[in-house]
């Protein structure tokens, strides 16, 4: 359990993992796709372009540093790809999903179906680290008192299982029943956690706007409306909290485990979801064993602040009020006192002060830069000035802390 308050990591100025990609890198990863480059190639570039953004991240005054998930396709990775028993398939049928789920009405309303998934074909199984050489990267670049800062995003657990239909996540042959089969996932994760905390990871943040959908009115009605399903939204989200802590059961006191709420960050800074965090705070904050909570604030889809009254005094949020999505820039005065407001309800619940309710925040954008590597619709000088507007409200709230 995540049973005391836990600090550096987080910090008080966080980015989510995901950043812009440089031109070059996009390129020769799409030559590579069509045959007219070598993997050493987009390799030679994957580790410049990494230590560029290590470096960018250093300068803006950052230390939870990431390597930009610029390895990556998509911010989930190869974890379930990497698994035994799990199979990516191309072109999947669209019968196989809950049309409501919001990322998968997105792209069938506008006129597009999902190009790929992976589902369970077989017996779960770890069989090696698809995340630990690019940690290893990562921690070969940085001076060695930062590596305990440094952070790995990793896909959440339920990813391929919420969107598929009742009966559809894994053969029934297989796996008699979701129990078993949230069983040898959480193996897997365990194991992924061992490793990685073997090579020295002590940050690690799970991205899941699965979770985020579970405010959304539309997947909730969506899901009443399904004959198929043979349990409420209630029973699943408690499900799917009680599989997180099975998966995160066996870290080390000293691993610092979050999990990032938002609701879609596709291509062109396109959004899935709406709806604020009011019907899952309490379940999310005081069931689920992780010690920190990054969770979208840039917009009124988002919600109020008042859920956070239910965060626990072991627990930290921090607070994605400054927009990844589109270039223009916040009012420095306007997010201070965001913040001054969510501590309050924070405050509130917990019947202290706003400054003790303080010491359990942060602040960051509202989810990364580049969930695609297509990236939002941002430059690279935008996302630069964001970072900065985050370290900079970081300094005045709360100066002298990373």
């Amino acid at each position: 359990m995540a049973s005391n308050l836990k600090r550096n990591p987080p910090f008080r100025a966080e980015h989510l993992g995901s950043l812009l990609r440089p031109d070059d890198l996009l390129m020769t990863r799409a030559d590579l796709d069509n045959g007219k480059a070598q993997q050493q190639q987009l390799t030679n570039i994957e580790d410049t372009s990494v230590k560029d953004i290590v470096d960018t991240q250093i300068k803006l005054g950052f230390h939870p540093i990431s390597d930009g998930e610029y390895r990556r396709h998509m911010f989930w990775g190869t974890f379930f790809p990497g698994l035994e028993g799990f199979k990516e398939i191309k072109n999947p049928d669209v019968e196989i999903f809950r049309m409501y789920m919001p990322d998968i009405a997105a792209f069938t309303e506008s006129g597009h179906k999902p190009g790929e998934s992976v589902i369970c074909t077989g017996k779960i199984k770890h069989v090696g680290s698809t995340y630990v050489d690019q940690w290893n990267y990562l921690k070969s670049i940085v001076p060695k008192e930062r590596i305990h800062e440094c952070k790995i995003t990793l896909a959440a657990p339920e990813w391929y299982h919420m969107r598929y239909k009742e009966g559809r996540a894994y053969p029934k042959d297989v796996y008699p029943n979701d129990k078993e089969y949230f069983a040898d996932i959480a193996k897997a994760y365990q194991t992924e956690l061992r490793i990685l905390y073997d090579n020295g990871l002590r940050n690690v943040q799970i991205d899941d706007p699965n979770l985020a959908y579970f405010c959304s009115e539309k997947m909730l009605e969506g899901w009443k409306k399904d004959h198929l399903n043979t349990k409420t939204t209630d029973q699943i989200l408690d499900e799917y909290i009680e599989f997180y802590n099975d998966c995160i059961s066996t870290r080390p006191a000293d691993m610092h485990v979050g999990v990032h709420l938002c609701r879609g960050n596709f291509v062109n800074s396109r959004h899935f979801s709406e709806g604020g965090y009011d019907r899952v705070a309490k379940k999310l904050f005081q069931d689920m064993h992780v010690n920190t909570y990054y969770l979208e604030y840039d917009t009124p889809r988002a919600g109020g602040f008042e859920p956070l009254k239910s965060l626990p005094k072991n627990k930290n949020v921090i607070l994605g009020v400054i927009t990844s999505k589109f270039p223009e820039m916040e009012y420095f005065e306007e997010m201070k006192k965001r913040v001054y407001e969510a501590a309050d309800f924070v405050a509130e619940g917990n019947h202290e002060s706003r400054e003790e309710a303080l010491q359990r925040l942060g602040v960051s954008p509202q989810c990364g830069f580049a969930s695609h590597s297509a990236g939002n619709s941002v430059k690279k000088h935008d996302m630069v000035n964001k970072l900065m507007l985050v370290r900079e409200l970081a300094d005045s709230i709360w100066p002298g802390e990373p």
